[in-house]
């Protein structure tokens, strides 16, 4: 069974968030301020359920999916895109898929402990991002 992410998380550490933004075609200036901003994350899980906010002083996204069900996710805060997105178990770990302009895109969360990771991939590009749980 897999494990349940619900819970708020504050930002702990990222690497590689500039090569990750270069690999998506954002531009230089909004690189170097969205590598500054310190997101936290809020996971409310509810069966194949769940809806992952990602919170930062400059604006928010909202991912709200079932579990195993292919949907159209619009990236348009993000980057611009839209893509076909599936998200689901792979043991211990929440794996999302996105297909769309970008090969190999997508990420992995899992817990180990109370820090949940967050490994982002685009092209050959790859951020890890480190939360640790608050409530």
């Amino acid at each position: 069974m897999p494990p349940n992410l619900t819970g708020y998380y504050r930002f702990v550490s990222q690497d590689n968030m500039d090569g990750y933004l270069r690999a998506l075609d954002i531009n230089v200036a909004l690189r170097k301020l969205v590598c500054l901003l310190k997101p936290d994350k809020e996971i409310i899980h509810a069966g194949d359920h769940m809806t992952i906010r990602t919170i930062t002083s400059l604006r928010n996204y909202i991912m709200d999916f079932d579990l195993g069900k292919e949907f159209e996710e619009d990236l348009g805060p993000v980057d611009g895109r839209k893509c076909q997105t599936v998200v689901s178990w792979e043991g211990d770990q929440l794996v999302c898929e996105q297909q769309g302009e970008k090969r190999n895109r997508g990420w992995r969360h899992w817990l180990e402990g109370d820090h949940l990771h967050l490994v982002r991939r685009t092209e050959d590009e790859v951020c890890v991002q480190i939360f640790q749980k608050v409530k």
